[in-house]
Order: structure tokens, then C-alpha cells, then sequence
């Protein structure tokens, strides 16, 4: 196994940690928009400690991207910068909302202005995360600007009902993953029942909404739902994703915590897995069904050898760190 390969491999395993991590913290302002202020306190003592460094995994994923694979950064961030900027926006204004709100020393009004802001821009951000990550890989991106409008290239490759579908399929993803998390910060028996209950509705809408993408990308004509098909794997991932799910609520019954969030990663690790295999080693699919490979699109092979030894050296960093982080406000 090459450099290539194996930044690869970091990269995708960033992707999966920030979907777990990054993705808990998007799904705790979805969850104050249906649960409203009862569940305000919970959400600020849980995110407080830990919300900015669950972010780094975005930083670490797009660096290898713009570093490594600077051609498949140059179409991403070419022609997705419209939900990018989205995405950014959102995640500045709830970033910035949330530390008003949890570290303003003066209660009043305001406060409601900062709990809309995160919880609406929490939804917008994860939303078009979403979108953007299916445009990626969904095969709706134009192989070339030439001839085309600025609606056909910038507009049209994610303006459309697969890249919806998925997006609010990792919506309703990140909310379900941030109500298991959240299990084990609720003091209370009632606050346990109403996340309990919450986390069963949102499981529903996550199959309802991974149902519509395989729907949208038949009626789109797109090779999604074709890809998946033909990869007996990426099927293993999604039946065993779904198989843990009578093993979640059960732990969730018990109220087995610790089980109960590895449990929940083992399912992100399989579905994002089934992705993976799908994707491999295609890093962009084209709307003219042609690719863009890891191999054709990776930096010198001197450029790989760096960015590994980097990316080496700070896993021997960052995972220790992170250790000590949880250690001390999670235990």
C-alpha cells in the first residue's frame, strides 16, 4: 500500500470522525428546535468543553483534500462554492451564537436571539454539508465548464432532489447520533424518556430519508443506486448498520452509556463504509458518468511521502490530546 493510499485512508477516517463528532454537535441544534429551551442547559454543558475540537476533523479532511488531491480541491471548491459558503456561514454564525449564549454574563433577552441563531444555523450548516458531499460523489457535477450557463455549473449539480435528499438524510443522521450522545448527559428520569423517545423518531426518519435517496437517484438517472447495487459489501455495511439498531435500544434500556456510543459509532463507521466502497477509488464522479481517481488526482509522490509523515506525526499528537480532553470533561 502506497502514500496514496494511505492519505487516502486518513482522509476518509477524518470524514468518519467528524460525521460522529462534528456531526453530534450540528444535530444538538436540530434537537433544540424540536425539544425547544428544556433541553438549552443540557445541550451548552455538554458541547461547551469539547464542540471546537470536535471540528478539527473538517480542518484535517479539507487539507489533505487541497494538499494531496489538489485537483479534485480545485473542481470541489470551484464548482460547489455556493453550498460551501453556506456551509461556512452557518457554521460561523452557530459557532459564535453558542459561545454568546453559553459564556454571556448577563441573562436577558438576547438570549433567545443566540438559541435561534445556533439552532438555525446548525440545521443550515449539516443541511448542505449534506448537499455538498452528494454533489461530490453523486455524479451530477459537469466534466467541463465549457458551454455551459452559470445555472448549469454552479447551480444545477446541487440544486436537486438527490442532493436534498441526502442532505436532509444527514441531517436527521446528525440529530439521531447528537440524542444517543445526549442520553448520557440528562439528569433527570424525564429528560432520558423524552431523548429516548425523540431518538426512535429520528431513526424512523433517517430509514424514511435513506429510502428517498435510492428513489431520487433511479428518477434522476443517476449511478448511485446502480454503485451500491453492485458492491455485495457496501450491502453487508448497510444490513449490519441496521441489524445494531434492537442492540442500540436495548443498551439505551439498560442505560449502558459507554455501549451504547461505541454501538452508535460501529453503525457511522458501516455506513460511511458502504460509501467508501462504493466511492473507491473515485474521488469525483462526473454527470457524464466519467471519474476522477485518487491516482489522477494526486499531488507528486514527493508531496504524498510529506503529507503522510505530517499527518503521522499529528495523529501521534491529536488523538492523545483529544484523550485527555474527553478524559477530564467526559469521564
Amino acid at each position: 500500500m502506497g502514500y496514496i493510499e494511505l492519505v487516502s485512508i486518513i482522509m476518509g477516517i477524518s470524514l468518519v470522525l467528524y460525521a460522529l463528532l462534528g456531526g453530534a454537535d450540528f444535530g444538538a441544534g436540530i434537537i433544540e428546535i424540536f425539544i425547544g429551551d428544556k433541553a438549552n442547559e443540557t445541550i451548552s454543558k455538554a458541547m461547551a468543553p469539547v464542540w471546537e475540537a470536535n471540528h478539527i476533523w473538517l480542518i484535517i479532511a479539507l487539507v489533505i483534500l487541497f494538499n494531496g488531491f489538489p485537483e479534485a480541491y480545485a473542481i470541489f471548491s470551484t464548482a460547489l462554492h455556493i453550498p460551501i459558503l453556506i456551509i461556512l456561514t452557518g457554521i460561523i454564525f452557530r459557532g459564535a451564537a453558542f459561545t454568546f449564549r453559553h459564556y454571556d454574563a448577563f441573562k436577558d433577552r438576547s438570549q433567545k436571539w443566540y438559541s435561534r441563531i445556533f439552532r438555525y444555523s446548525s440545521i443550515l450548516a449539516v443541511l448542505f454539508l449534506g448537499i455538498t458531499i452528494a454533489a461530490f460523489f453523486g455524479g451530477t457535477i459537469p466534466n467541463s465548464l465549457e458551454g455551459l450557463s452559470f445555472y448549469e455549473y454552479y447551480i444545477a449539480p446541487w440544486a436537486n432532489l438527490f442532493c436534498l435528499s441526502v442532505g436532509i438524510f444527514t441531517a436527521i443522521l446528525s440529530a439521531y447520533i447528537a440524542a444517543i450522545f445526549l442520553l448520557g448527559e440528562v439528569k433527570t428520569e424525564a429528560g432520558y424518556d423524552l431523548i429516548h423517545r425523540f431518538s426512535k423518531r429520528l431513526f424512523i426518519a433517517s430509514v424514511i430519508s435513506g429510502c428517498l435517496i435510492f428513489m431520487s437517484s433511479y428518477w434522476q438517472g443517476l449511478t448511485f443506486h446502480q454503485a451500491f447495487q453492485a458492491q455485495p459489501l457496501s450491502i453487508t455495511c448497510g444490513l449490519i448498520a441496521t441489524v445494531l439498531v434492537p442492540f442500540i435500544f436495548k443498551m439505551i434500556l439498560k442505560k449502558r452509556i459507554w455501549a451504547l456510543r461505541i454501538l452508535v459509532g460501529a453503525q457511522i463507521l458501516f455506513i460511511f463504509s458502504g460509501w467508501f466502497i462504493i466511492q473507491w477509488p473515485d474521488l469525483i464522479v462526473f454527470s457524464d458518468t466519467s471519474t476522477l481517481t485518487i491516482y489522477e488526482a494526486a499531488a507528486p509522490p514527493a508531496t504524498m511521502k510529506i503529507l503522510f509523515g505530517a499527518l503521522a506525526f499529528g495523529v501521534m499528537t491529536i488523538f492523545p490530546s483529544l484523550y485527555y480532553l474527553f478524559r477530564v470533561f467526559k469521564k
